[in-house]
């Protein structure tokens, strides 16, 4: 039975809703890339497993970071993902610097850009230097907030600059390289960082923003609550909020509610048979308790059958020069 969005939609709008013509392109292309392979079990087959990747959300793994952000479906995907992949850092209490989380995306997608994970890191750290260990959860909630809405945030940012400033954001605003959220703090001296600017008139400039922004900013209503608590607030406090707030992040869909954010049974039991297949893992245990969960910087690469041929790269070839060394035992 088609779903009532579905019957109050054009098909044209609702294909363009759902990006269906982004994965069919994605799809051709390695097809085309991968023919060789293909042709030994059938164009059907490719199709149908192609899209069963996509509808599971597994289809964002090591693939490059244009096509990890292309559609909200693939970055909610992706945040998925993270979380499966890394909560064990959770579970286990353990805390980690910006540059071992960014050395974990990279583990997902080899190319995703260190300024996205720095402006993540300055939602939970603020005003405390950016080599400050972090929790799991405080930084997965602050990237999920930065990552999914990066694009809303930008012009926020953008208007916040405005209001300080004194200026009529109430205009269209295109972010550019010298707009974004990295140039939004002025200098701590300044008593517009400690003040803020009013919660009210933010609102009012964030409401026609929303408009503008259909598939890439937090519910309006949402928003709304959150600066309706307040009567001045700055950037990251606005950001902080967002990222804390329960009705957004079930909005969004990605991420279970933080309670229950180190517990998946089904993943549990799971990862038990698989690691239970491996000989002489189950009782052996690294000399160093916290180097099991930190990322090696040369990791396997794990091989996708649906990503291109030309998106493999070496990894030595994406570190971002960080001169830090973990030891991890190999099984």
């Amino acid at each position: 039975m088609l779903s009532p969005e579905r019957l109050a939609l054009p098909d044209y709008e609702y294909l363009a809703q759902r990006h269906v013509l982004t994965y069919m392109e994605d799809a051709v292309c390695q097809l085309l890339e991968n023919k060789e392979d293909i042709s030994q079990y059938g164009v059907a087959r490719f199709f149908t497993e192609y899209f069963n990747s996509v509808c599971q959300g597994t289809h964002i793994l090591f693939r490059e970071f244009s096509f990890i952000q292309a559609t909200p479906h693939n970055r909610a995907s992706f945040l998925r993902a993270f979380w499966k992949c890394f909560r064990t850092v959770g579970k286990n209490g353990d805390l980690l610097t910006m540059r071992e989380y960014h050395c974990l995306l990279q583990l997902l997608c080899p190319d995703f850009p260190l300024e996205l994970t720095q402006k993540a890191a300055r939602i939970v750290l603020m005003d405390d230097a950016m080599d400050c260990l972090m929790s799991f959860s405080d930084f997965l909630f602050a990237f999920q907030i930065q990552f999914y809405y990066s694009e809303f945030l930008e012009s926020v940012a953008a208007i916040y600059q405005d209001l300080l400033a004194g200026k009529n954001p109430n205009t269209v605003i295109v972010p550019t390289s010298s707009s974004g959220q990295h140039r939004q703090r002025p200098p701590l001296g300044e008593a517009s960082v400690l003040e803020g600017v009013e919660a009210s008139l933010f609102s009012q400039c964030l409401e026609n923003l929303c408009d503008r922004h259909k598939y890439s900013c937090p519910p309006p209503a949402l928003v709304k609550e959150v600066l309706s608590n307040v009567q001045r607030l700055t950037f990251y406090g606005f950001l902080v909020a967002l990222s804390k707030h329960h009705g957004i992040n079930q909005a969004l869909g990605a991420l279970p509610d933080k309670g229950d954010l180190m517990h998946d049974p089904a993943m549990d039991e799971e990862l038990e048979r698989l690691l239970a297949q491996v000989p002489g893992l189950v009782n052996s245990a690294p000399a160093n308790p916290e180097a099991g969960c930190l990322p090696s910087r040369t990791p396997p690469r794990v091989g996708s059958p649906w990503r291109p041929l030309h998106h493999a790269r070496k990894v030595d070839a994406e570190s971002d020069g960080s001169t830090e060394e973990t030891d991890e035992s190999e099984t």
